[in-house]
């Protein structure tokens, strides 16, 4: 059931070196509870493909692989005809999930295709894309609680979403087993996100699937493929920054993006704050940004993850001594 002394290069997209004391891949809740059981005292880390995290160091403590597999319509007893409950199980790759939604005209999900990782990691990272957060469409979370291994459910209330946030980001004891999902039988295109406007300005009423493909399309013209030049998606969050900020910027800068959000901020694009601080394509020994998009930070050969913090700093500096803004990662940092 355990391996020892594990590299871990393979099980981050940015191909960092590391090696896990003790590595697991239960494939069911017992395992699950038998393996955390079996090491009370040991820092604990659970993995699903990576995808937005990489390591610095060995980690010296439990690395836990779920490997629970499923995707289940839940019956509804009720009388609403116009919405329908998906359960998928936290392994589950989540391209395929939304692929299997799409496929049975089942929508809110299309808007979040193509992004790398698994089902469970959605809640977590509270994942978004072309105006769309996974938040908007998850009815409860369901997990296990690493103190007590009882497995408990959190309604979407409870499960504090925010920016790339949530109770499950915040409080590192829970593992997802699954999430619920309350999708609507139908389907009415709303024009929302400039991006995907201009994809489908060609293309009338665009169908569930046409909506899949152009974000699909859009995504692989902006990121590079990680299976040939290592990455983490977009490294930093999207700053919320005061109005007068955004107007101070816009004075020299009139194409800056601005997204009215909630508490009278204003969200503004991390990759233009980027590329006009002189690093949209910059590279710095093997670490860089995609020429294509300053947001992604992209790996040429280094298995050196603090190479990749030190670009990091790099960045955050520069943008702060153009804008006066401190970016935030969105990768988790080991």
């Amino acid at each position: 059931m355990y391996r020892y002394n594990v590299q871990l290069k393979d099980y981050n997209s940015f191909r960092t070196e590391a090696v896990a004391k003790i590595f697991c891949e239960p494939d069911n809740i017992e395992d699950l509870r038998q393996c955390i059981a079996d090491h009370p005292d040991l820092p604990k880390l659970v993995l699903g493909k990576g995808r937005n995290l990489f390591f610095t160091k060995d980690f010296d403590g439990l690395v836990i692989k779920p490997k629970t597999y499923g995707i289940r319509e839940v019956p509804d007893d009720s009388d609403d005809s116009e919405h329908v409950f998906i359960e998928a199980k936290a392994a589950e790759d989540w391209d395929d999930f939304v692929r299997f939604c799409v496929d049975r005209g089942y929508s809110g999900l299309e808007n979040l295709s193509y992004i790398p990782g698994t089902v469970g990691a959605a809640p977590i990272q509270n994942i978004g894309a072309y105006g769309s957060e996974v938040k908007d469409s998850i009815y409860e979370v369901v997990a296990l609680d690493m103190d007590t291994l009882e497995v408990v459910s959190f309604s979407n209330e409870e499960c504090a979403f925010g920016y790339r946030d949530s109770i499950f980001k915040r409080k590192r004891k829970y593992i997802i087993i699954s999430v619920v999902f309350l999708l609507k039988r139908s389907y009415h295109y709303v024009p929302r996100y400039a991006d995907l406007m201009r994809e489908l300005e060609n293309v009338e009423n665009p169908s569930l699937q046409e909506v899949r493909d152009a974000v699909i399309r859009i995504r692989q013209r902006k990121l590079p493929d990680e299976n040939t030049l290592p990455n983490c998606g977009s490294f930093f969050k999207n700053p919320y920054i005061e109005t007068d900020k955004a107007e101070q910027i816009k004075a020299v800068y009139p194409d800056l993006p601005v997204y009215p959000v909630e508490g009278g901020l204003i969200k503004t694009s991390a990759a233009f704050l980027i590329d006009k601080a002189g690093f949209k394509g910059k590279q710095r020994g093997q670490i860089g940004t995609y020429p294509k998009q300053a947001l992604i930070v992209v790996n040429y050969g280094s298995t050196d993850g603090n190479e990749i913090v030190s670009f990091m700093h790099e960045i955050q500096a520069a943008v702060n001594e153009k804008f006066g803004i401190q970016l935030e990662p969105e990768v988790r940092i080991l």
